[in-house]
């Protein structure tokens, strides 16, 4: 049984949208570029055993966050439950299609899979070619979904551009307390479009949640079941209905087990975040 019972979101493109995803996951990004041996290595498979525990799969890398595809690779062949169970999700970084198809091999062979469950064009590098690449290799099952991804807001009038001329499966974007911009348009035409959503950067990089953490936990985070500033933060993102899962990062399995803990019960309805949002920034 898990420690905590994770809801999950359907994923809409899926076929008469029965595949769903627990909503919170687990981003790679710096916290899993570590080299065997070294003592943040040897806390990374904590951090697994939390995600799964707590009925999390979704584990989101890329090449280029340095060694986070290989980590995340050897962690999960040595956990062959887990690697059975996980979603695994990584991107292609690079221009030109092969360049990309080598890049996309490699990250095959570093995460020790057949079959990547979501590859996603990286900050919209050379999308185009890209797509084309994963269309095929969708329909030949190499793949199960594509999507695209960034991370700031001067990028969204070309995200929204893709948004309606491309089929996609997934948009990875950033949405945090500090940062709704995507609320404007991008969540809304994902809605529409049915493309799942992965919130990634909820802790604003970092910055919002350091802001936070030493101010006194407010009585009203009581009313969503939250225990510390994180799991505000995570429900904060996990109340807009758009939303489909949210990636924070983190290399230690307690940070885990707290953000994984925001999956569980209610995160607030629009009246409840318009009372309580402005005290997460301010």
């Amino acid at each position: 049984m898990p420690l905590t019972q994770m809801n999950s979101r359907p994923i809409p493109s899926s076929v008469s949208a029965q595949e769903t995803l627990p909503i919170i996951g687990c981003g790679t990004w710096i916290g899993f570029d570590q080299r065997p041996g070294t003592d943040e290595y040897q806390r990374l498979p904590g951090v697994l055993d939390a995600l799964f525990a707590a009925g999390g799969k979704l584990i989101d890398s890329s090449p280029m966050y340095g060694r986070s595809e290989e980590t995340t690779g050897e962690l999960l062949a040595a956990a062959r439950k887990q690697q059975a169970q996980a979603f695994l999700a990584t991107k292609v970084w690079t221009s030109g299609r092969e360049a990309g198809i080598a890049q996309m091999e490699q990250s095959f062979r570093r995460l020790r899979t057949q079959r990547i469950d979501l590859m996603q064009v990286h900050n919209l590098v050379d999308w185009r070619t890209h797509l084309a690449t994963l269309r095929g290799w969708k329909e030949q099952g190499r793949v199960r979904y594509i999507g695209i991804t960034h991370y700031t807001a001067s990028a969204y009038a070309e995200v929204e551009a893709v948004l309606r001329a491309e089929k996609l499966d997934f948009l990875q974007i950033n949405y945090s307390a500090d940062a709704r911009e995507a609320e404007q348009r991008l969540l809304p035409l994902a809605a529409e479009r049915g493309v799942a959503v992965i919130a990634n950067m909820p802790f604003g990089g970092g910055g919002l949640l350091r802001r936070l953490r030493d101010k006194p936990l407010p009585p009203w985070a009581a009313d969503i079941g939250c225990t510390g500033w994180a799991q505000v933060l995570l429900k904060f993102v996990l109340a807009h209905p758009g939303v489909t899962c949210v990636i924070p990062g983190t290399s230690r399995a307690q940070h885990m087990a707290d953000n994984a803990a925001a999956g569980a019960g209610t995160y607030g309805d629009a009246a409840f975040w318009r009372s309580h949002a402005a005290g997460l920034t301010g």
